[in-house]
């Protein structure tokens, strides 16, 4: 599923969806067979950035691009210029972790035209167990705002319910329909459904999608 989505991938979604994991974990994904780059533009949430993983995604060969200022303890992140070399198409694959909700998008439709004339696909992240987003109409509300200010339609959705170390096969089952649910009201399709690999039998789950990185 992965290997399909098109050069570009946008990853966005509310406070506490997951973001950062799926971002990094596809990023690992694609490495094993492609030159990719993970671009951290998340400017909203100083305190879990994808610069914080800079070591382990760095020794699996992804090129990691960071607001200037990330570990640091300055709340002024500022977009670095290399994130202009991504829209090149030799510069293979790009995952772009996006701040969360609607005030995170704003830094993504500075690009919209960059990313629609070279082709992406933004896949919203949906959690259950966080606030605001417990019920399908939240999550399709809010997936509504993040399109309008970035100027991007979402083409995918990623269900990521999880409770952290928490998290058991059984809620990630009961998730499904739920992810059904925001399908239903937004006309987005579900990617995949995240599950941590380190569970017993992840691979029961329809459409899993296992992460690697325990955050």
């Amino acid at each position: 599923m992965i290997q399909t989505f098109q050069r570009m991938i946008v990853i966005t979604g509310h406070y506490g969806s997951g973001k950062t994991s799926i971002a990094a974990n596809l990023a690992l994904d694609l490495a094993r067979q492609e030159p990719v780059t993970l671009v951290d533009l998340d400017i909203v949430n100083p305190y879990f950035r994808s610069a914080d993983l800079r070591e382990p995604l760095e020794t699996a060969g992804v090129r990691l691009i960071a607001p200037v200022y990330a570990n640091t303890n300055l709340d002024s992140p500022v977009l670095p210029p290399e994130i202009a070399g991504i829209f090149r198409p030799e510069s293979g694959r790009a995952v772009l972790d996006v701040g969360g909700d609607d005030a995170g998008a704003i830094a993504l439709g500075q690009y919209a035209s960059r990313l629609e004339a070279g082709g992406y696909d933004l896949c919203y992240v949906i959690n259950s167990r966080r606030y605001l987003t417990r019920k399908p109409q939240e999550a399709a509300e809010l997936l509504g705002e993040i399109e309008r200010v970035s100027r991007l339609k979402a083409g995918w959705l990623i269900n990521n319910t999880n409770l952290g170390p928490e998290t058991t096969l059984e809620l990630v089952r009961e998730s499904l329909a739920y992810g059904e649910q925001v399908s239903a009201l937004t006309g987005v399709p579900v990617a995949f459904n995240c599950v941590r690999r380190d569970l017993p039998s992840w691979e029961s789950i329809p459409n899993a999608f296992p992460l690697a990185l325990p955050f």
